[in-house]
């Protein structure tokens, strides 16, 4: 176990995971090298990586049954610029949620911004493939940001300051469900209250069912 202890100078620059406003966008931020220098990789060797480090994923575990692949690597410095980035947005009021991006990829980050609000739910546009990888990857240095439509210009300008990448993916929604488009799919839309059944109570349905 570790634990981390921090001092925040000013309690009102506190960010939460919730998104809270109908209306607002939300943006995925990436740190990455990665995405930034994706273009002098080959598909392929993009594709091979996204493939080992899915096969290590709890959605390759649970929907596959497979163990396998190696852990997605760490960036430290992708992660300093992210971390930068977000105390930056933070200090200047411009985001009103931030929700790191780790166990369950980017459909699972989703799904817990929208869980601490009632009726709020997120409507989602990913254009990567394929979408396993796009939704459930577990790649660090990401982040799920949502802010008001007007400040979208200020973000992108203080994002692109710290090297970090900003991809606008959807908004918040007023109706209480989680709807996810992949390259123009559907790949999810289910209420929300379903899928937080599902994400607080498994663990003591399995328990008891054993």
């Amino acid at each position: 176990v570790i634990g981390v202890l921090g001092i925040l100078d000013d309690a009102s620059q506190v960010l939460k995971i919730a998104f809270r406003n109908p209306g607002d966008t939300i943006v995925l931020l990436d740190g990455s090298t990665f995405s930034i220098c994706h273009s002098e990789r080959s598909p392929r060797s993009e594709e091979s990586a996204f493939a080992r480090e899915l096969s290590s994923s709890e959605y390759s575990k649970i929907i596959g049954g497979i163990v396998a692949g190696e852990p997605p690597a760490i960036d430290l410095a992708a992660e300093k610029r992210l971390i930068d980035c977000l105390v930056a947005l933070a200090a200047q009021g411009a985001v009103t949620s931030a929700h790191d991006i780790s166990e369950g990829g980017l459909a699972v980050t989703l799904a817990e911004s929208c869980f601490a609000c009632s009726q709020i739910g997120a409507s989602i546009n990913v254009a990567v493939a394929p979408a396993e990888s796009a939704l459930f990857g577990e790649r660090g240095s990401r982040c799920i940001v949502s802010l008001p439509p007007e400040k979208v210009g200020a973000l992108q300008t203080i994002a692109a300051q710290y090297g970090v990448d900003a991809a606008q993916i959807g908004q918040v929604t007023s109706e209480a469900s989680l709807r996810i488009e992949c390259m123009g799919r559907a790949t999810l839309d289910s209420p929300v209250q379903a899928l937080r059944d599902i994400w607080a109570n498994s663990l003591q349905r399995t328990l008891l069912r054993k």
